[in-house]
């Protein structure tokens, strides 16, 4: 019966592993990302299949992908036109930086905006003190949009500010995503539910969910919108500052808050998603108020995602990276280049650019860190700096190009971001705020050890051979 048994599991296997080549080679562009996929079914063929038909789509799947496009043209008929604003969008810049501003239009971002006073907050304590403040003085909406929300001390300032705001008829919003605010529906969700607030969990994660569906494909964005004048977005979640795995320590975040012509435009990047998850076209005037001059900022949003061109995002980092004269500086928690932005970094180094990498000493994710150790060690080789962050986990994602042009946002420097996940990225021009940019990746260069290529070099064999197993599978974390 045992020999029955192993001679058919053989069998299987084989038939799974004849079986999916062609799956795969069809289904997956990126060369790379087959290979891995194909290596991981040739190993583990059962496991194998089962992960590639959960994880292996880079799809929001077939039926949510056709119900999103269907409500993405009825919302474009509805709302774009609040996006554009004919009156703050005559910006002048650079031309490498009007031919990145075209080219993010081409791939789903929104019209260059200026007018906008911006402000940069690196503090968690800061950002969430300003933000209960902001909906404390809210008169008519408060429109949350977070990957996680958690029901912790951080959840419920926030939810009992949502709370306050909702009994004195403010109209409260709250779309979390469902598997990075797993926890929270239950118990402060429902306290939030309860007291008028509108809670919302966003991309279900069902396994029978929407045929063909990827199960990690999640909304990622951080996204607050009070009374259309008031916008909060970058990386910090809703949730203490030390959470997840201990060993990383404390999270560094950056978020913006913007006040101006671009408020709208956040605005409508959460209804949209709103509409996309409940089916409810928000539509009344108080969400897009006239918008004011705030400043001087000139800044560009750009929603990114499954949904959007599968190549739009990266391809606005690489030719980020192209305009570079003097330097290139990359804060992020998670470094995963593919080879376009690798080739990108390279190739500015030998022109002379200074090209450095602030990245965390230790993350959440140890095979994510093992495979970022090999990225930095290709770029160590051509000239790039890098740093490593060790007090706490630096979760800031940051790209700053020649104190001309910075991009904050919700997306990483990896796969997830590039491919994956809904993200929502700035591009923002200004001088004044360039140097508060400057300042901030200083104080993390600062906090950080520049790794020395020649003890790199010399660290154990069976680290690098880690490094090395950890390359082939990038392409999948």
């Amino acid at each position: 019966m045992l020999i029955w048994l192993a001679f058919a599991l053989d069998i299987s296997g084989w038939v799974i592993r004849l079986t999916m080549i062609p799956v795969v080679a069809m289904r997956q562009k990126n060369a790379a990302t087959c290979l891995a996929w194909l290596a991981v079914i040739f190993v583990m063929p059962w496991l194998g299949l089962i992960a590639y038909l959960l994880l292996g789509e880079q799809s929001l799947g077939f039926l949510r992908v056709r119900k999103r496009m269907r409500r993405h043209k009825a919302f474009d008929a509805i709302h774009r036109h609040h996006a554009i604003m004919p009156e703050v969008d005559h910006v002048r810049l650079h031309r490498d930086h009007e031919t990145l501003i075209h080219l993010a239009e081409r791939h789903g971002g929104l019209p260059l905006l200026g007018g906008n006073r911006v402000d940069l907050l690196a503090d968690t304590d800061e950002v969430v003190r300003r933000l209960i403040q902001d909906i404390d003085q809210a008169r008519s909406h408060v429109h949350l949009l977070f990957y996680i929300f958690r029901d912790d001390q951080m959840g419920r300032m926030v939810g009992d500010a949502l709370i306050r705001a909702s009994l004195r008829g403010v109209h409260c919003r709250l779309l979390a995503d469902m598997v990075g605010s797993r926890g929270m529906f239950s118990g402060l969700g429902a306290r939030l539910q309860e007291n008028g607030v509108q809670v919302v969990a966003g991309l279900t994660a069902n396994p029978l969910r929407m045929r063909l569906a990827r199960l990690d494909v999640r909304n990622h964005r951080k996204l607050a919108i009070i009374d259309g004048s008031i916008a909060y977005t970058g990386s910090q979640n809703i949730v203490d500052p030390v959470f997840g795995h201990s060993k990383a320590g404390a999270w560094h975040d950056v978020m913006v808050r913007v006040v101006g012509p671009s408020t709208r435009q956040l605005q409508s990047v959460f209804v949209e998603d709103w509409y996309q998850e409940t089916g409810e076209a928000l539509d009344c005037p108080s969400l897009y108020p006239p918008a004011l001059t705030e400043g001087a900022v000139a800044l560009q949003i750009l929603p990114t995602g499954p949904d959007q061109p599968i190549d739009g995002f990266q391809d606005l980092l690489i030719q980020a990276i192209h305009s570079a004269r003097r330097k290139v500086v990359i804060t992020s928690p998670y470094f995963i280049p593919n080879e376009g932005l690798l080739t990108a970094l390279r190739l500015a180094v030998s022109r002379g650019v200074v090209v450095d990498l602030i990245l965390p000493r230790r993350s959440d994710h140890p095979l994510v860190d093992l495979a970022s150790y090999h990225y930095c060690g290709i770029l160590m080789e051509h000239g790039a700096h890098v740093y490593l962050f060790g007090d706490g986990m630096l979760h800031a994602k940051l790209l700053r190009v020649d104190d001309a042009v910075a991009m904050i946002g919700s997306a990483n420097f990896d796969i997830r971001s590039f491919y994956l996940n809904l993200e929502v990225v700035l591009f923002l021009f200004d001088q004044e705020f360039l140097y508060t940019v400057r300042q901030l990746q200083s104080q993390y260069r600062s906090r950080s050890e520049k790794v020395d290529p020649n003890i790199w070099n010399r660290r154990p064999w069976p680290r690098r051979l880690l490094e090395s197993i950890a390359k082939v599978f990038s392409p999948l974390l």
